[in-house]
C-alpha cells in the first residue's frame, strides 16, 4: 500500500535578545510536527469506490478536497456518471462502496437486490430541471411548453434521471400521453410529440450540458446545479416546478462490497457521515442544491 509523508518545514529567524525564549517554542514545535509526519507514516492509505451521478461531479470534487485535508490517507475514486448506468456497473460486480444517485429509482433497485447496507440510505440534496440555452441564442424557447420552437433539442435518455424527469414534466403538461413507467418513452416519440423537432439523446446530464455549451444544440434540460460556472454563458428559460416533475431527491447509501477490508469500511462510513454534515451541506448549497430534504 502506498504511505504519505507529512513534509516538515521549519522556518523563522528571531532576534538575538528573544533567541533562548524563541529557540524552546521552535523546538516544541519542531518535535510536534515530527511526531505528526511519524504518525502520518505509519497510516496505510485507504482505497475507496464512490459511484456519483454525472450531476454531482463538480462538488463531490470539493468535497473530496476538504475531506483529505483531514484525512490525507483515504483515497477517494469517483465513477461519475448517470444513475442507471452505475446501478448496471453495480449490478454486474463492479467494485463500489458508495453510491450517490440523482433518484430513488436506482436506489430503490439497488435495495430491492440485496446490494445496499442496511440503515445507511440517507436523502442528501433536491435539485431541480431547467431548461437551458446559450446567451444571445435568439431562441423562440421559453420553456418546456414550446420547446418545439427549437432548431435542435439535447435530451437524456429516459433511462438518466434527468431524462426521466423531464418526461414526467411533459406529461404533466399534456404533451406526451400518460404511461405506466415515462421512462420508457422514446425520444421519437418526444420529437413527434414536439413537431419533429431533432433531438440529440444524450446518456447523462453533463453530456446535455456540453451539448448546450458547444452549440451542437439550441436547447436542453438539466438540472439547475448545473448551471453552476457557467452564469456567464447559459440563459435559464425556465425553472420547471415541482408539481411538474416531483422532487428531484438525491439518495446516498454504502454499497455491499464484499471485498472491503476493515479500514476500507471504516473508510466508507467515515466519508459518509462527512457528505451528511453541516460542513458540507454548506458546500452542496453553494453549488445551487437543496439541502432542504425530508
Amino acid at each position: 500500500m502506498k504511505k504519505r509523508v507529512a513534509a516538515v518545514l521549519l522556518t523563522g529567524v528571531m532576534a538575538l535578545g528573544l533567541f533562548g525564549c524563541a529557540g524552546g517554542t521552535e523546538k516544541g514545535e519542531r518535535k510536534q510536527t515530527e511526531n505528526a509526519a511519524e504518525e502520518t507514516i505509519g497510516v496505510e492509505e485507504t482505497e475507496i469506490q464512490v459511484f456519483i451521478a454525472a450531476s454531482l461531479n463538480p462538488v463531490m470534487t470539493e468535497l473530496a478536497e476538504m475531506y483529505n485535508e483531514k484525512h490525507p490517507e483515504v483515497k477517494l475514486v469517483y465513477n461519475a456518471d448517470s444513475s442507471g448506468t452505475l446501478l448496471t456497473q453495480i449490478q454486474e460486480g463492479y467494485e463500489c462502496d458508495l453510491f450517490f444517485s440523482a433518484a430513488q429509482k436506482q436506489m430503490d433497485t439497488l435495495e430491492s437486490d440485496g446490494l445496499m447496507v442496511d440503515g445507511t440510505r440517507e436523502n442528501v440534496v433536491n435539485n431541480q430541471v431547467v431548461v437551458i440555452t446559450l446567451k444571445d441564442s435568439g431562441t423562440k424557447v421559453t420553456g418546456l411548453e414550446n420547446l418545439g420552437d427549437a432548431e435542435s433539442l439535447a435530451l437524456a435518455g429516459g433511462s438518466v434521471p434527468v431524462g426521466k424527469y423531464t418526461r414526467q414534466a411533459l406529461v404533466s403538461l399534456g404533451i406526451l400521453s400518460e404511461t405506466e413507467d415515462v421512462s420508457k418513452i422514446a425520444t421519437t416519440e418526444i420529437a413527434d410529440a414536439l413537431g419533429g423537432v431533432e433531438i440529440s439523446e444524450q446518456d447523462n446530464v453533463s453530456k446535455v450540458l456540453s451539448a448546450v455549451v458547444e452549440g451542437s444544440c439550441e436547447v436542453g434540460t438539466t438540472y439547475y446545479s448545473d448551471t453552476y460556472g457557467y452564469e456567464d454563458e447559459l440563459e435559464i428559460l425556465e425553472t420547471v416546478p415541482y408539481h411538474l416533475t416531483g422532487n428531484v431527491i438525491y439518495p446516498i447509501a454504502r454499497v455491499v462490497n464484499e471485498e472491503a477490508d476493515e479500514a476500507q469500511t471504516k473508510a466508507a462510513e467515515d466519508f459518509l457521515a462527512f457528505i451528511l454534515s453541516d460542513e458540507a451541506e454548506e458546500v452542496f448549497n453553494s453549488y445551487y442544491f437543496d439541502t432542504d430534504v425530508e
